[in-house]
């Protein structure tokens, strides 16, 4: 796998760093997703096509899309603290915390559900990034490779890889399936703020103390 900049965009609007979550939409892509989940065979791009289905439609297909991913059991919350814990719930039928993650060993910045709900991925100053059983909490393994505090995680929209953003000025990319670094993205001049994948896959976004916004591409 290899990723390259694909472009590296001053932000002359910004005075100070991007500090929060960077979101990376490309309006074709976008509506390529849309019409797939509709079951369209052709991606004819309309200006009227994001209004024709009925507030009714648009509810009944997110409740499809939400029962698929959740599957039989229980709807899942988890939670990351400045205590370095992670708790695991399951808060429709239960008040108490179904378990308890412990292992990192300074406050956790970002705890984040893979698109398919099996594992979760917590983000910390202590320089690692950790992965948990989804349904269980149990521990899986710890992504090692950073030399500072990680701020922020994204998932690939299918689940199979992970990027990391930290105040160590790069990104890198983990094979959730390897449980291994896959790629290395230097480039920034600055801490890494904000990470994000765009609905395909083929790009991340970045942002930072640099005052850039860069943009990836595999």
């Amino acid at each position: 796998m290899a990723f390259g900049l694909l472009q590296n965009v001053s932000l002359n609007d910004h005075k100070n760093a991007l500090r929060h979550r960077v979101y990376l939409v490309l309006t074709v892509l976008l509506a390529k997703t849309a019409l797939s989940a509709w079951g369209c065979s052709e991606f004819l791009l309309s200006p009227l096509f994001f209004f024709n289905p009925t507030v009714a439609e648009i509810k009944q297909k997110a409740l499809q899309r939400y029962n698929q991913v959740r599957g039989q059991g229980p709807e899942r919350l988890v939670s990351g603290s400045d205590d370095f814990t992670l708790f695991l719930w399951t808060p429709a039928e239960d008040k108490k915390a179904l378990q308890r993650m412990t292992g990192h060993q300074a406050l956790i910045n970002q705890v984040l559900f893979s698109p398919d709900t099996r594992v979760i991925a917590s983000a910390s100053f202590d320089k690692s990034v950790k992965l948990w059983d989804g349904r269980t909490g149990k521990f899986l393994t710890s992504l090692r490779g950073h030399v500072s505090a990680v701020y922020q995680i994204a998932w690939s929209a299918d689940s199979r890889l992970l990027v990391s953003g930290s105040s160590d000025s790069t990104l890198k990319v983990w094979d959730a399936k390897t449980r291994k670094l896959s790629v290395d993205l230097p480039g920034h001049a600055d801490e890494v703020y904000a990470v994000d994948w765009s609905p395909d896959g083929q790009r991340v976004a970045s942002g930072g103390k640099d005052k850039c916004l860069r943009i990836w591409r595999r």
